[in-house]
């Protein structure tokens, strides 16, 4: 078979794990823009709306592990499908829903489909394509699915809500899950590894996860003065240290922890964290300024950050080639500096600020580090990984990405709400206070992720064939 033809040959496998990540990435931000047409024909209460949104979230952060896990006992293929069936299922129903709790339920489950597919999709990118070339470019394109995602989830939502009716941001979902499930015959198909999940340590790990998303999200919505919050900050730390304990004897470990042996893929998940919360929050913050104080339209808004999927198209083509020059630690640092440097100028916006020059720059900038950062981190993760334990290397890092944009908003939102709030008004230069100083602070944390990725990641460039994920003599 010639070069050319094996490439025709893994194009079909690639467009399908893409688009596969892009749905499920998409499914962040679609219903956000749908939200006043939901609340208006439905008749919600607000303090139900927002369960729209992070019933989603929830689901789908806190079941990442145990959907990893099954897919490397179980099957990854296998996973990957019946999660895109799932969430195509829930899809159907919450377009058909007639009140708020068919939607928050269907939302939850599309969570719980998401959490099965999405790890195993990029588990199966080792398994699926052999060269190096098609792997460097399955990650890229995995990576700017990832980015992209939530901007046209915005762009889309708002046209089909305007065009159509809130319940396409549910239907549209239906035939692009039914093309990948279709295309999902493409992908190899790995033996299932031998193995029992393990009750307890699934208990213990999925309620501890639950109890974490679920506290930063009441963060989110409440502040930092929510008891609830906090009390279930500490639930979840006393089920995760009892989960961890547990996972030391268990023979069906959830998460071996053999994975955290490697202090380049530790490293790699921690750097995912702070690299997730700073992109994310400067977009929720820069999001509500433009709606709030520049009384932009939902649709104009999801437009208006087209330069930032512009940013993660380029950081993500650029990140395979650069790797296989420079030392990933390098790169990550790179990746997370250049964030920092969107978000400080983003932090000097002013009530009039001029969009080309004062905000689009920014937002390429961003985006453009944020590409890169992931497309290392991804490559420091699930290098050298054991097949029987791809799946969980995998969902380790979507988890720390998932509870970094979570993490994201929170932390921004309620920086921002403090400030204002602390001026006594709610003037559109009080609203620029609180949304500068928020970007300060999400600065600082995208500096500190650059600093952990050059004491933790790898300082050795790895151009080997055999460095690619999961297809070397693994280390964990």
């Amino acid at each position: 078979m010639t070069a050319s033809t094996k490439a025709r040959a893994g194009l079909l496998p690639l467009l399908v794990i893409a688009t596969a990540q892009l749905m499920l990435v998409l499914d962040d931000s679609i219903v956000n823009i749908a939200l006043p047409s939901i609340q208006s024909e439905l008749a919600v209460d607000p303090v139900h709306l927002p369960w729209v949104v992070n019933a989603y979230i929830l689901a789908f952060g806190a079941l990442l592990f145990l959907g990893g896990r099954i897919g490397d006992l179980w099957g990854r293929r296998r996973t990957l499908q019946v999660g895109i069936a799932v969430f195509v299922v829930a899809s159907f129903d919450g377009g058909l829903g007639q009140n708020v709790e068919m939607l928050v339920i269907a939302r939850a489950v599309q969570g719980i489909g998401a959490a099965l597919a999405a790890p195993n999709a990029l588990a199966l990118i080792a398994t699926t394509f052999d060269s190096r070339k098609m792997r460097d470019t399955a990650l890229s394109l995995y990576g700017a699915m990832s980015g992209i995602g939530i901007i046209l989830g915005l762009v889309l939502g708002g046209i089909l809500t305007d065009l159509l009716d809130w319940r396409w941001v549910f239907f549209i979902n239906v035939p692009i899950g039914l093309l990948v499930l279709v295309g999902s015959r493409t992908l190899v198909a790995a033996e299932p590894h031998a193995g029992r999940l393990g009750t307890l340590g699934a208990v213990l790990g999925t309620g501890g996860m639950i109890s974490l998303v679920y506290a930063i999200t009441r963060f989110g919505e409440d502040g930092f003065s929510d008891p609830i919050a906090y009390a279930l900050v500490g639930i979840a730390a006393v089920l995760l240290v009892t989960f961890v304990l547990t996972q030391r004897t268990s023979r069906s470990p959830l998460i071996p922890l053999s994975l955290f042996a490697d202090r380049n893929r530790t490293g790699a998940y921690l750097t995912m964290l702070g690299l997730a919360i700073g992109p994310m929050g400067t977009f929720y913050v820069i999001t509500l300024y433009l709606q709030q104080v520049r009384d932009y339209s939902p649709l104009l808004t999801g437009l208006s950050w087209l330069p930032f999927a512009a940013g993660i198209v380029l950081g993500a083509g650029m990140a395979p080639k650069l790797l296989l020059k420079v030392a990933p630690r390098y790169v990550a640092a790179l990746g997370a500096m250049l964030g920092a440097s969107g978000a400080f100028w983003f932090s000097r916006i002013t009530v009039g600020t001029v969009y080309w020059t004062g905000m689009a720059p920014a937002m390429l900038v961003i985006a453009l580090g944020f590409g890169l950062g992931v497309i290392a981190l991804t490559q420091a993760a699930v290098s050298r990984v054991d097949d029987d334990k791809a799946g969980i290397a995998s969902a380790l890092l979507n988890s720390a990405q998932q509870i970094g944009v979570a993490l994201g908003l929170a932390i921004l939102a309620g920086v921002a709400a403090t400030v204002t709030a602390g001026t006594g008004s709610t003037t559109p230069q009080a609203l620029v206070d609180g949304y500068s100083t928020a970007l300060v602070v999400g600065t600082g944390i995208l500096l500190a992720a650059a600093v952990l990725a050059l004491l933790t990641l790898s300082s050795r460039v790895n151009a080997e064939e055999s460095a690619a994920p999961g297809l070397d003599h693994p280390r964990a």
